[in-house]
């Protein structure tokens, strides 16, 4: 019986429309990955060459004074990306995969990133997490709507419970043979990614697979409740619709205007100022003001002492080290600020499964605002690293020239964290679950 509706349902035009369309759709977004992967790694290629021709220029017409060498000397860090992000870009597009940065203050050079057409940014990428979350549930609407009020509506459903025991068994059955043609067509894509995209078989794959899998085994969850309710068609879509909009458009609307409004970033401007203010103001303070908190931070550096000049490089990396030393406190709340906005964002995504799903995949992906966290604390570290590393032969005065440039090569952050397979799957197997045993209720329940 299986096979027989089977048969039936896929000679449906609606049905041959619907998979070319979803699979279209699906390959175009592959191939946008593949694209988006391709400009990071030509961007990398081009910083490590940039860096290289960067120092050598700078070198060759600054070669007298470190201190001055080192004002115009740029670091490059790379958060490399995983294969997986070409198919969830996340906030990738926006936030800069590369940090160039010199060995003054840090604060007002972390949050730099490339200029984008806006238009661009308002029509946004056609990944494959959206075709996941948005397109493929709009086509199990289209393929279940009716699955019961079909029957009922062409006179036939009558003579169908009356053959079997358990009616509910029959609408089960159809129900399982659209299953079975979107997941052989998402089967298909993930198999298409997998090939162009290059993407390694480990733990990270097998988890994005489960959870696409999963996410819509929750949309036929649903399609099955709402065929459970035994109303018209008519009902039936405009339930599944607005049910959609509640999930992947109202939801998650709701969630970041509640995220935003609970935790404010005003630490973000006061964190601008506050280094701004105590880098520019130590122009007009007692040097020794300056030189005594730089000692305080720094009590490995009290060998050098201040030279008796109108200015001297110590004094002045001194001065920007104050910088950012006066924001810390405003740059950690903000940072506190834009965790408590990530911890917020799964919590709340636990209650709803397209919310889940994106976030899940952007962290496999480690194209989220938690691996964008990790990148600039990363960061942080590399410019102090550059700091310690330059600051003895500037305060020293050594030779640009017997320095070892070779040393400053493009340094790459990778985020290693593991699956967390529980926290993944475990919300939509239970939300599943639920509306899978309230449908078999609601079908004992309720008289054909």
């Amino acid at each position: 019986m299986f096979l027989l509706l089977l048969k039936n349902f896929v000679r449906s035009r609606i049905v041959v429309t619907g998979l070319s369309i979803i699979m279209l759709a699906g390959m175009i977004s592959i191939f946008i990955g593949r694209q988006h992967i391709e400009k990071i790694k030509s961007s990398i290629a081009k910083t490590e060459h940039y860096q290289r021709d960067h120092i050598q220029r700078n070198v060759q017409f600054f070669n007298k004074e470190m201190g001055l060498l080192l004002y115009y000397l740029r670091f490059g860090l790379v958060n490399e990306p995983p294969p997986l992000n070409a198919l969830s870009i996340g906030q990738r597009d926006v936030n800069s995969s590369i940090q160039h940065v010199t060995i003054r203050n840090i604060e007002n050079q972390l949050y730099d990133t490339d200029l984008f057409n806006p238009y661009s940014l308002l029509a946004g990428n056609l990944d494959f997490s959206f075709v996941l979350i948005y397109l493929f549930p709009l086509l199990i609407i289209a393929f279940t709507y009716n699955l019961l009020s079909e029957e009922k509506e062409g006179g036939t459903w009558r003579l169908v419970s009356a053959q079997h025991k358990r009616p509910a068994v029959i609408i089960f059955k159809k129900l399982a043979v659209r299953a079975a043609v979107i997941y052989t067509a998402l089967t298909v894509l993930w198999a298409l990614a997998a090939v162009l995209l290059s993407l390694p078989a480990d733990n990270s794959f097998w988890a994005a697979v489960s959870l696409s899998f999963l996410y819509l085994l929750c949309w036929f969850a649903i399609s099955f409740w709402v065929a459970s309710l035994q109303k018209s068609s008519g009902a039936n879509a405009v339930i599944l619709l607005s049910a959609w909009l509640l999930m992947t458009v109202i939801c998650p609307g709701m969630a970041n205007n509640y995220i935003t409004s609970q935790y404010p970033v005003p630490e973000a401007l006061a964190t601008v100022v506050k280094q701004r203010e105590g880098y520019h103001e130590k122009w007009d303070m007692d040097k020794k003001i300056t030189m005594d908190k730089f000692y305080e931070h720094y009590p490995q550096f009290n060998q050098y002492t201040l030279p008796n000049t109108e200015f001297s490089w110590l004094w002045y990396y001194a001065m920007q080290q104050m910088g950012d030393d006066e924001a810390q406190q405003e740059a950690g709340e903000m940072k506190a600020k834009l965790w408590q906005r990530e911890i917020a964002s799964r919590t709340i995504s636990y209650f709803i499964p397209s919310m889940h799903t994106q976030y899940q995949l952007n962290t496999l992906a480690q194209s989220g605002l938690g691996n964008h966290l990790k990148f600039l604390d990363s960061t942080r570290q590399f410019h102090e690293n550059k700091r310690l590393h330059f600051y003895p032969k500037i305060f020293s005065g050594a030779d640009v020239t017997k320095e070892d440039w070779n040393y400053c090569k493009v340094e790459t952050f990778t985020e290693k964290s593991p699956v967390t397979w529980m926290a993944m799957l475990v919300p939509l197997i239970i939300i599943s679950s639920l509306l899978g045993a309230i449908s078999w209720i609601n079908f004992r329940k309720t008289p054909y």
